[in-house]
């Protein structure tokens, strides 16, 4: 055993000598080039109405100050199926750069054995004819011989090498690409993150306009109710037609139904956010409440920085660099493959003196072995690897267009639905006052109550176009956030 261990030392220098002096063919990955603005189109002179830094502090919801939702988001990593299937998938993808790194090193097997092995057994006959006897003991008698053969016991053990010399860097190119689809996984595990935590935080900003939809609308109720009395009182003491208490229950009877309506799409958003946690709705709710009435969000930067700030452009450009890698595996396929083994083995009869010199086999040497004609397969390996790697810098820079897209998309939207709302909080508070005089004009009897009616009207819608728009600035405030990616950065990829 001895000789085999110099051996391997000597194999261990050997290859590194040839790894020191070996080459690793195919191009050296450089990152595709993308120009890119110096700013935003849509971004002119706005600025957020209410700005914050938070980003760069810590988990990118806590600029909404809203206790429930911050509980929910933290909540995305440990239940969320999709999060943790991507998880499982950048586990696998960094088993694969280990599985890769393990054809630096020589494969040592052991082998242990004991066999029992015999011939058949012959008998020769005086009378009828003469058998060869093949065994070496056996009776003899007067009218013919019978003989055994001895069975007899080999025992082997030893210990074998090889070890592939990386000298084209066939397996260096491997191990790049598996750590660069790692780190594309890691990105798509980001990005699954983000998504998750983005449509969780749209979710929760929807259900929280549809509670105050439904306070708007219970206030409508109320309302319309107190005016409903005031018109059949009015109609008792004969002062209004009997066509006003019809009109006054037509109109709340309306609301009603409206707000047994909003019941429907604020418990389907309850039963999206349950499940984005990864609970079965019916153990899921969550109890109204207010909501906020301002809208932070973050400035978008420049254009050139969103390359490192979004994950999935990030996925995109590990993609590329691992395609890249990929075309030095397939051009190594043209060189000759240089393998050294040793093997140290004993066989004899004796397990108690089988470790000795008389019954020892050694070997160790190289072995170089070359493809002479494949009928063209390496040349199109070498092909459909160069076409991997430009499918793959198209589709990076598809999503880089994709992403300046999304922010350009989100500061306009925020951009104008931040003048609407100032238009519609003027509005509502003019509907407001509308509706007040009307109704003080119809109590004194110079206006009919359809101009109650009327008014009334006008001022829900109003309140409603203005909670809609309150509810997709806060959309649109998270869908910013995402696209210029919740305060993740390429520089948190791992190195697996």
């Amino acid at each position: 055993m001895s000789r085999l261990v110099r051996l391997l030392s000597l194999l261990s220098l050997a290859a590194a000598l040839a790894a020191a002096a070996s080459c690793a063919v195919g191009p050296d990955y450089r990152r595709p080039k993308f120009d890119t603005a110096a700013d935003y189109k849509e971004a002119g002179d706005w600025k957020p109405s209410e700005p914050s830094d938070a980003l760069n502090r810590g988990p990118w919801w806590e600029i909404y100050k809203d206790d429930v939702l911050n509980q929910l988001e933290v909540r995305i990593d440990i239940s969320n199926e999709n999060v943790k299937a991507a998880a499982a998938a950048f586990d696998q993808a960094r088993a694969l750069v280990s599985q890769a790194r393990a054809g630096f090193w020589p494969t040592i097997d052991a082998s242990a054995s004991r066999q029992r092995s015999g011939g058949g057994t012959t008998t020769v006959n005086n009378g009828t004819g003469t058998t060869t006897t093949t065994g070496t003991t056996g009776t003899t008698g007067a009218t013919g011989a019978t003989g055994n053969s001895r069975a007899t016991i080999t025992n082997s053990a030893g210990l074998s090498a090889n070890w592939d010399l990386d000298i084209w860097g066939k397996i260096r190119r491997t191990v790049e690409s598996n750590r660069d689809s790692a780190q594309s996984s890691a990105a798509a595990l980001a990005a699954a993150r983000l998504s998750a935590q983005a449509e969780l935080a749209t979710d929760y900003f929807e259900l929280r306009a549809q509670d105050q939809l439904r306070k708007l609308l219970d206030d409508t109720v109320e309302a319309e109710t107190q005016s409903l009395k005031i018109t059949e009182s009015r109609y008792k003491f004969g002062v209004a037609a009997r066509a006003d208490v019809v009109s006054a229950q037509t109109q709340l009877l309306s609301s009603q139904a409206q707000q047994v309506n909003a019941k429907i799409q604020r418990a389907i958003l309850e039963h999206a956010i349950a499940v984005l946690v990864g609970q079965q709705p019916a153990a899921f709710s969550l109890a109204p409440s207010s909501m906020r009435t301002d809208v932070p969000t973050v400035p978008a930067g420049i254009p050139s920085a969103m390359l490192e700030r979004r994950p999935d452009v990030a996925e995109a450009e590990r993609k590329v660099a691992a395609a890249n890698a990929q075309i030095g595996v397939a051009k190594a396929a043209y060189f000759p493959d240089l393998t050294l083994s040793g093997q140290d083995d004993y066989t004899g009869s004796s397990m108690s003196k089988l470790i000795r010199a008389s019954n020892r086999v050694w070997s160790f040497g190289p072995a170089l072995a070359e493809t002479l004609f494949d009928g063209g397969l390496r040349r199109a390996q070498v092909a459909q690897a160069r076409a991997g790697y430009d499918a793959g810098v198209d589709s990076y820079r598809q999503t880089v267009l994709a992403g300046f897209q999304q922010v350009e998309d989100e500061i306009v939207t925020l951009r104008v639905l931040q003048e609407e709302a100032a238009i519609e909080d003027a509005t509502v508070a003019a509907a407001r006052e509308a509706e007040k005089l009307t109704l003080n004009q119809y109590k004194a009897g110079t206006v009919p109550y359809s101009s109650v009616i009327t008014a009334q009207t006008t001022r829900l819608s109003a309140e409603q176009t203005a909670l809609s728009v309150l509810s997709s600035r806060l959309q649109a405030s998270v869908a910013l956030v995402e696209a210029v990616g919740g305060g993740w950065d390429a520089k948190q990829l791992p190195l697996p």
